[in-house]
């Protein structure tokens, strides 16, 4: 799991965003109302999460096989969040063991489209983005080393 985003809250909000009794600038609370959506539906398990939702009812099982390279543990936060978040509805079906299905909510379905052109721009321009970075790292070393200090003035 990558360390810059692991799409998952602690079941709060940030706490850049401030708590609710906390006085905010004009305008804060809906930049960072904005800035947490699109966190939550860009993160990297929940737009493939979306995607296969947003195709029918599907089983977490599935969903561990569609999304490669998650762990459980990742699912089921991210679930968690998405449905908390109104994008995915949990349907429990009373079977043994319990049967329980995932489906994309009205506003997810609406970001659907968005999320398949995203994807399929990436998938496009994986190759062009690989050849770049190459490129880079052979002219200025990898981008994650520290850069060297220079003095400002």
């Amino acid at each position: 799991m990558s360390q810059g985003n692991s799409d998952v809250t602690a079941g709060r909000e940030s706490p850049a965003c401030g708590a609710a009794d906390e006085p905010s600038a004009p305008g804060q609370a809906r930049a960072c109302t904005v800035r947490e959506v699109l966190d939550r539906v860009g993160g990297k398990w929940s737009i493939g999460i979306l995607v296969a939702a947003s195709q029918g009812p599907v089983r977490f099982t599935e969903l561990e096989r569609r999304v490669a390279g998650i762990s459980r543990r990742m699912l089921t936060l991210t679930l968690r969040n998405l449905e908390r978040d109104g994008l995915l509805h949990r349907r429990v079906h009373p079977t043994v063991p319990p049967k329980v299905e995932y489906t994309a909510t009205p506003i997810a379905l609406e970001l659907y489209e968005s999320l398949v052109a995203l994807t399929d721009w990436a998938e496009r321009h994986r190759s062009a983005i690989a050849d770049a970075r190459a490129t880079y790292d052979r002219a200025h070393g990898p981008a994650d080393r520290p850069l060297p200090h220079t003095p400002e003035g």
